[in-house]
């Protein structure tokens, strides 16, 4: 079959609208109707030329839909099934894997962008393949993944939800849960609140952390933030940022969570937590971003550099639960959701993201 897609076909330029055609849903792939689809930062660094990538490619990795039809090995999934797609589709089979910790597979394909057999999943008119970002490529009509990237969530879960479910959610409250694993009354920092951060701030406030003092230049992402769970708000460039975090938290945070991936935030970050505290790279830098750490002050206070991909979360064990916590109410995740477009705004969603303009953008793929 074939879905409309937008391309990205050099670094810099905008995207174009193509129809691309789909591999069969063989072995244990799974085709899925795409519904919705979160615009990410990653996808724009790749967009920008930030992030080495094989081009043409459909980016996206943020997504959600239902499923059309399944290869003969999927046993998990059928026909109908409203899924979250995950962009770590692990091996199941490697060491990482058989320890549990599925986000550090190292045989996966999805980094990639390809299906677990070295295929694309995607091909142009003329039959040259196109990449999918991170083997699922979002800004689509549809998609081919493997079952291991299609989780299964309850229905009634919003699809403009499940799409933000699939990376900015878990990511930002897996740092909180899982990599982190803050308790009730810790203290703790956001540095940056974008779409993830926001989602940290969330996780936050749901495990009972205090104070949470959120810190971004955007007055208006710093006001939002007051409405997700933070307690204190500081602009991050206050010359004496660190001495008011430390007068807040009584001699520095015990978790300060880093959500940019910007040199000068990570050099900043051990300087914000206090003695035995830890420090959470959870934002994505650029290739080749580098940052300097002072190793006397890690070692003379105890403190921590701990590093987060994918909110140290296993697809099919999180996904879920998350979803249940946003049924029951505690975690309201429709705060996060700002602009909804159509498939052919998505320039426009970049520009936004570009100039830290509103929440997270939503594409509705179904418009």
């Amino acid at each position: 079959m074939t879905a409309r897609a937008r391309v990205l076909t050099e670094a810099g330029t905008p995207t174009v609208e193509a129809p691309l055609e789909l591999v069969e849903p063989s072995g244990d792939l799974v085709r899925v109707r795409l519904t919705a689809s979160g615009v990410c930062h990653s996808d724009l660094r790749v967009a920008a030329g930030e992030w080495a990538a094989p081009l043409p490619m459909v980016l996206g990795h943020e997504g959600a839909g239902v499923v059309e039809a399944v290869g003969p090995d999927v046993r998990t999934l059928r026909p109908g099934d409203h899924v979250a797609l995950s962009w770590y589709a692990q091996c199941g089979r490697c060491r990482q894997c058989r320890q549990g910790r599925a986000w550090l597979c190292t045989g996966t394909q999805s980094t990639s962008h390809l299906l677990p057999d070295g295929r694309t999943s995607l091909r142009d008119a003329q039959g040259a393949p196109v990449h999918a970002f991170l083997g699922l490529g979002t800004f689509a009509e549809a998609t081919v993944v493997p079952a291991a990237a299609a989780v299964a969530i309850p229905a009634d879960v919003p699809a403009r939800i499940a799409a933000l479910i699939g990376c900015a959610v878990t990511t930002g409250v897996g740092a909180v849960l899982n990599t982190a694993a803050v308790r009730a009354g810790d203290s703790a920092v956001v540095v940056g609140c974008g779409g993830v951060g926001q989602s940290i701030l969330l996780g936050l406030a749901l495990v009972g952390a205090g104070p949470i003092i959120a810190i971004d230049l955007s007055d208006d992402r710093l006001a939002h933030a007051r409405t997700l769970g933070a307690t204190h708000l500081l602009r991050g460039d206050d010359p004496d940022l660190v001495d008011h975090v430390a007068a807040i938290t009584g001699g520095g945070a015990d978790h300060a969570f880093e959500a940019i991936g910007r040199a000068e935030t990570i050099t900043l970050l051990p300087s914000l937590v206090g003695r035995g505290g830890q420090a959470v790279l959870v934002g994505m830098p650029a290739d080749g971003v580098r940052a300097s750490i002072d190793p006397f002050d890690l070692a003379d206070a105890g403190k921590r550099v701990l590093g987060c991909n994918y909110g140290s979360s296993v697809a099919d064990v999180d996904f879920p639960r998350i979803a249940q916590l946003y049924r029951s109410g505690r975690l309201p995740l429709d705060a996060l959701v700002g602009v909804v477009r159509p498939l052919d705004e998505l320039d426009d969603a970049f520009s936004d993201l570009a100039g830290v303009v509103g929440l997270r953008t939503i594409l509705d793929l179904t418009a």
